[in-house]
């Protein structure tokens, strides 16, 4: 990704000005549960009261009740978690780079432990943007990458082909962004 300053601003425009389309079969939620559909966009960050852990090749990598996530209209939910929650000697970080319109720029983590590696499975905002100060730092985790990713006791799905990284739980209902035909949600 380039770090072009007007590079970056003009991406950051195009996809913010990027006509988007809701789907014709929304699901409606049930009782306690939330719909992306009416999730913000701009993306919102908020608590969560829920403990994170993930799992992989036998270990715990992250254990957490000190989360933070954020809804953005059409995703499920991404979850960050303090690098003081995580057991950071099996992270290195990688040359992978993306871009949010909204977050900014976002690092990759790939992850080894002993002959099993899992590459970029997890990313963190070193300087996000205005209004994303909470995540600063904070990693998020690719879930399909991993053995195990756990909200509470709820073992989540991870977002069809891991698009943006969002977790899948019981409490939330779709579609979601990254199925099929969804590039212009």
């Amino acid at each position: 990704m380039p770090q072009d300053p007007e590079h970056i601003e003009r991406e950051r425009e195009k996809w913010r000005a990027f006509k988007r389309r809701r789907p014709a079969q929304i699901v409606p939620p049930g009782p306690g549960q939330e719909s992306v559909w009416d999730y913000p966009r701009p993306p919102r960050v908020e608590t969560v009261r829920r403990t994170l852990r993930v799992e992989f090749a036998g270990i715990v990598l992250a254990h957490s009740r000190r989360v933070l996530r954020v809804i953005e209209t059409a995703s499920p939910p991404v979850y960050y978690v303090l690098p003081e929650d995580i057991r950071m000697e099996f992270f290195k970080a990688s040359e992978h780079e993306t871009f949010c319109e909204w977050k900014g720029l976002a690092r990759y983590w790939s992850i080894r432990v002993g002959e099993r590696h899992a590459d970029d499975a997890a990313w963190s905002y070193p300087r996000p943007d205005a209004g994303y100060e909470a995540i600063q730092g904070h990693l998020a985790f690719l879930s399909g990458k991993l053995d195990a990713c756990y909200l509470g006791q709820e073992r989540v799905t991870p977002q069809p082909r891991n698009y943006y990284g969002g977790w899948i739980t019981a409490d939330i209902v779709g579609p979601f962004k990254g199925a099929p035909g969804s590039q212009a949600w």
